[in-house]
């Protein structure tokens, strides 16, 4: 929640207003007019009073209210004053739908994604390092914190991860074809995830996406593609066949190819989200970068094609 300064007063300003308060980072989980329930467990806020509001509003920035989007929510609402959030709930309560334009701005956002190694790649960084035709490489070069690398007395520069709120952010574009989308939002309140908690399912899954401006779990997530394995009559058994020296499979490096399994549900060794997608820091890049993808599609930079090809080149 960004709070912006203007020059008149709208419909939407009390009298003695000085800022307008802008809700646009509230609705890709509340819905436009707060008729959503937030991730699919809050309290519909359209439906709560002026004073239900502000009370819950507090409450998370005091960190005495909310459950299970306690974490989330006191991120969004910590450097909120006791007007800002009055101006909120008469937003809410007025009925008013967030402001046009950042409607608009967020439709024409939802094609667009970030380079995140744009910088990385620029020319100028890459020709004043030529890496590629030194012989040697010293670790300031490639170090953090630009000191040898034995050296503990040197702390590394400050990193913040700064990013919009949920539903906000720009997608940050594929590395290279279907490499895991790395985090564009802020994650405060989000992480860590634990087996009793993961509010990325919350937007993310299939079924609530499309609804929460969110990027779906691909089909790869929902398929084992663990070989079967059971202990079966004092023998390792891996996709129907024995194990050991004087079994069908020497060891478990002999199967080249499991059975794909699709599930109703997320595949357990897909739960831990941030293993594989993870935010980025607002860092300078350190090391060009001349890697460059072999992308055949320019929309494999926001898509994933991995579950039809997964088993591609593999005999």
């Amino acid at each position: 929640m960004r709070v912006l300064k203007v020059a008149a007063v709208g419909s939407l300003l009390a009298a003695t207003a000085l800022y307008a308060v802008n809700v646009s980072a509230c609705t890709g989980c509340h819905g436009q007019q707060f008729e959503r329930k937030a991730m699919g467990v809050s309290k519909v806020v359209k439906d709560m009073s002026h004073e239900a509001i502000v009370a819950a509003l507090k409450g998370y920035k005091a960190g005495t209210y909310g459950g299970a989007m306690k974490g989330l929510m006191a991120g969004q609402v910590k450097n909120l004053s006791d007007a800002d959030i009055e101006a909120i709930a008469d937003l809410i309560k007025n009925g008013s739908k967030a402001p046009a334009e950042f409607k608009q701005e967020a439709k024409a956002d939802e094609a667009k994604v970030i380079d995140i190694n744009k910088e990385a790649e620029d020319p100028n960084l890459i020709k004043q390092q030529d890496l590629a035709a030194k012989k040697e490489i010293a670790d300031t070069q490639l170090s953090y914190r630009n000191v040898d690398l034995m050296d503990e007395k040197a702390a590394p520069p400050p990193v913040t991860y700064d990013r919009p709120a949920p539903g906000q952010a720009k997608r940050f574009a594929r590395a290279y074809v279907n490499a895991p989308p790395m985090i564009p939002h802020s994650t405060e309140g989000l992480l860590p995830i634990t087996k009793d908690n993961n509010q990325c399912l919350n937007c993310h899954m299939p079924n609530v996406a499309k609804s929460m401006g969110a990027t779906p779990i691909p089909p790869s997530h929902f398929t084992n593609y663990r070989p079967t394995t059971v202990y079966k009559n004092g023998e390792l058994v891996k996709e129907g066949k024995v194990v050991g020296p004087h079994g069908e499979l020497g060891n478990t490096g002999d199967i080249k190819l499991a059975k794909p399994k699709k599930m109703n549900k997320l595949y357990p060794g897909r739960f831990n989200c941030s293993q594989c997608h993870a935010p980025q820091a607002n860092v300078k890049p350190l090391v060009g970068n001349t890697f460059q993808p072999d992308m055949p599609d320019a929309r494999f930079k926001a898509h994933s094609n991995l579950a039809d090809v997964m088993n591609e080149g593999v005999e």
